[in-house]
């Protein structure tokens, strides 16, 4: 009675979340915080996971953990690892996945966990050996994470590429996609000024389960002139009928939209989406069994009379809503995280589905963590909100 009690209460409190437009976001305040991992001495920011469900029916989450003094992303950080027994209750504490060369780059980062074809655990990942050369790394399981198989490079060529946590896609076919934003070199100086941060999208593919790795024919680049940002931080989803809808952050004020039909080989003009938005990642994920898309993203734009709080910046707040098609009928923005006065930046989330609830991993860094990518919140919200 009570679990029906919850339900009806959640239920009541979403439908009037969806009623309202962007500029009246009511606090879901229920959506419990399961985990938080704020930084420490010699652990200045814990940030970017992505979940997978292992064979016993435990949860794994690996996220960066990073190590030092510094929360650059340039800075030295390493893979741990933490398993829930529960649905994401409650978490086991941190062993560490050792990544080969962790120790001679730069920085490990920007995890994501995929099941593939033959049943292994893939482990995808950053290996930042310099300000010109950023390329992902896959490793496999075979035994639900306890060990791990020796690399394979999934970009052969030399080139700064980003790509976010909890972004590898496996689609219907059991092709691997790879969305990752190519940032080319303007001077040959070790530092992030040599870097043209104008994206072009570009995706890599895999169809032998990940073991070998090519770059698509096509690749997407902003239209416009007026833009220091082009296409960043891309990501992409499965639509039915196998079209695949991607997307990329911007600096014009919305995510911007490209498809492919053909599995990710070729790309349409990237055009503005549905989805207003500062220079901020989106996520997107199905629900299982469903059509039915769950979007996460900051919706407010950085206009130049909004007055922005020094640690959240335009990341805040952090809403999510439900659609199941570009162009189709999606509900109105509601609220996750970011209600009065608090000033934090929300972004880089992991989506993770179980049998009867949401898992969602996000940066939430504030004041007292000095930047808004130091600290890692975990919410968990009952699956029955989004049936």
């Amino acid at each position: 009675m009570k679990h029906s009690l919850l339900l009806w209460a959640w239920s009541l409190m979403f439908m009037s979340c969806s009623a309202l437009g962007a500029t009246a976001f009511p606090a879901i305040i229920n959506a419990p915080v399961v985990m938080e991992l704020a930084p420490g001495p010699g652990n200045p920011r814990n940030s970017e996971g992505s979940f997978i469900e292992l064979k016993d029916g435990k949860i794994l989450f690996v996220y960066s953990r990073f190590i030092g003094e510094s929360f650059s992303d340039a800075a030295k950080a390493r893979l741990a690892a933490r398993t829930s027994a529960d649905g994401g209750d409650t978490w086991s504490s941190d062993t560490w996945i050792v990544t080969p060369e962790e120790n001679d780059v730069m920085n490990v980062m920007s995890v994501s966990l995929v099941r593939l074809g033959n049943g292994d655990i893939g482990l995808f990942y950053l290996l930042r050996r310099s300000w010109h050369d950023m390329r992902m790394w896959c490793r496999r399981s075979m035994d639900e994470g306890l060990t791990w198989s020796s690399p394979v490079r999934c970009m052969s060529a030399e080139g700064y590429y980003v790509v976010n946590n909890d972004r590898v896609a496996r689609l219907a076919s059991g092709r691997l996609v790879i969305p990752a934003a190519l940032h080319r070199s303007l001077a040959d100086r070790n530092e992030s000024s040599a870097v043209d941060w104008r994206g072009l999208a570009e995706f890599f593919l895999s169809d032998d389960d990940g073991r070998t790795w090519r770059k698509a024919k096509g690749y997407g680049s902003l239209p416009v002139a007026h833009t220091r940002s082009g296409l960043q931080e891309p990501g992409v989803i499965e639509l039915p009928g196998g079209v695949l809808w991607a997307w990329a952050r911007t600096d014009l004020g919305r995510q911007y939209e490209m498809f492919s039909h053909d599995g990710g080989e070729t790309w349409s003009v990237p055009a503005p989406s549905r989805f207003t938005s500062p220079n901020s990642p989106l996520s997107m994920k199905r629900l299982p069994g469903s059509e039915r898309i769950l979007a996460l993203w900051n919706p407010g734009p950085a206009y130049e009379t909004r007055a922005l709080k020094p640690i959240g910046g335009d990341r805040t707040p952090l809403v999510f809503a439900l659609g199941t098609t570009p162009v189709g009928t999606w509900s109105k923005a509601s609220l996750l995280d970011g209600l009065g006065d608090v000033d934090e930046g929300y972004c880089y989330a992991a989506i993770h589905f179980t049998s009867d609830a949401v898992l969602l991993a996000y940066c939430a860094g504030g004041e007292q963590d000095k930047n808004r990518l130091a600290k890692l919140r975990m919410r968990k919200l009952p699956l029955a909100l989004f049936r």
